[in-house]
């Protein structure tokens, strides 16, 4: 049986509703799909205003645009994260100051970042770590203290609850990412999502290629013209339909994906006494199961288990590479860093693979990769 990392989810409508839109002749941006996931997403997780993107990528890029960030400012950022959480604001001019990691959830330490800020911090920028929000209360309470705007890239947490309130809506601006590795797909695409109404019009300005196209569409304008910065970030249509057959399914998928989140934590918890760490939801989650990692004692553990995995045709994953020990992260943000946790981390975690399985491939892959686990620890001979 071959199990790769990830797959992207069908069920549903996906077909109906992308033959729909095809035929419609609208597969521009901004259609009727388009608008029915906005309000999708703005009635199931209280947002204020959403608007799909072609890309999580552009939803940073256009909420930099948004804080107004220029050249010499600085953000702060886990290292630990997707080179976009950072490039989309450096792309501005803009400075990454990188900030180490739990290890219980892998997201930023929200101990370490107050003294991170300066005069020129710009925007806290923390991600949800596999669907797991990040600490926002503390987080906003030092954004307010300061008088800083937090984004939070909720790229991987789209459902994810933090103390009864969904990612997406726990600051003023945030995003969430609809790639094909993601738990709810359009194949690319992702989303800007805003909470303070100071946004909204230029967001729509940004969504327009810079334009006021939309006070025409409003009927507050008879012509439109170039008011700001923009560019192309609105999604086909087509895509849109594929996305919004995937909200109508929303928690029957998350169930699926729970159901093998259960088996992981069912197979490797005798394991724990033999030095190996689990993904951990913090009791303030309702996590969308979107991954699942396991944190070895060493690097040479965990590439031993990645080894004999991929030899009985599963294909787990390693994580990120830390951005501050990067060629580019270290061009941009210096060479001055000691982040022990993201360092640990990068080295020896592995991701499991993880989509909507059959019961047989989460049976077949949770037996094969405790035996692995099992020898890469060393309580069990390679037969």
């Amino acid at each position: 049986m071959k199990i790769p990392f990830v797959k992207a989810p069908i069920i549903g409508n996906e077909e109906e509703y992308l033959l729909k839109s095809f035929r419609s002749a609208y597969h521009g941006g901004g259609g009727p799909y388009t608008r029915m996931c906005h309000e999708f997403m703005q009635t199931k997780f209280g947002i204020g205003k959403a608007m799909m993107t072609t890309s999580g990528t552009d939803a940073l890029e256009m909420s930099a645009f948004l804080i107004n960030g220029k050249p010499e400012d600085e953000f702060i950022v886990p290292s630990y994260t997707f080179s976009s959480t950072a490039n989309a604001f450096a792309s501005k001019g803009m400075v990454p100051v990188y900030c180490d990691i739990r290890e219980d959830t892998l997201n930023i330490d929200e101990t370490k970042i107050e003294k991170l800020i300066t005069k020129k911090t710009k925007a806290i920028v923390p991600i949800h770590y596999a669907g797991i929000p990040a600490e926002m209360d503390t987080i906003n309470k030092i954004a307010k203290k300061h008088n800083i705007p937090v984004i939070e890239d909720a790229a991987q947490a789209v459902n994810s609850k933090y103390k009864g309130r969904y990612a997406g809506n726990l600051c003023e601006l945030g995003i969430f990412s609809f790639h094909a590795t993601k738990s709810y797909s359009s194949g690319e695409g992702g989303a800007l999502t805003m909470n303070d109404e100071k946004y909204f019009d230029r967001a729509e300005f940004l969504w327009e290629k810079g334009t006021d196209r939309s006070l025409v569409v409003q009927g507050l304008k008879n012509k439109y013209s170039w008011v700001d910065y923009g560019s192309s970030f609105l999604p086909s249509d087509l895509l849109s339909a594929l996305l919004y057959a995937q909200f109508e399914n929303l928690d029957q998928m998350q169930e699926r994906r729970k159901k093998l989140h259960d088996a992981y934590v069912k197979i490797f918890e005798p394991l724990r006494e033999c030095g190996l760490k689990l993904l951990h939801v913090p009791d303030t989650v309702e996590t969308n199961y979107h991954a699942f990692w396991l944190l070895f004692e060493s690097e040479q553990q965990r590439d031993k288990f990645l080894k004999l995995s991929l030899s009985r045709g599963i294909s787990p994953y390693i994580g990120y590479m830390a951005l501050h020990s990067s060629p580019m992260g270290k061009k941009l943000g210096g060479d001055r860093y000691n982040l022990p946790v993201t360092d640990y981390v990068s080295s020896s975690i592995a991701r499991l693979p993880f989509y909507l399985m059959s019961d047989e491939e989460i049976e077949y892959t949770c037996a094969n990769l405790y035996e692995t686990a099992s020898i890469a620890l060393g309580i069990k001979e390679l037969e």
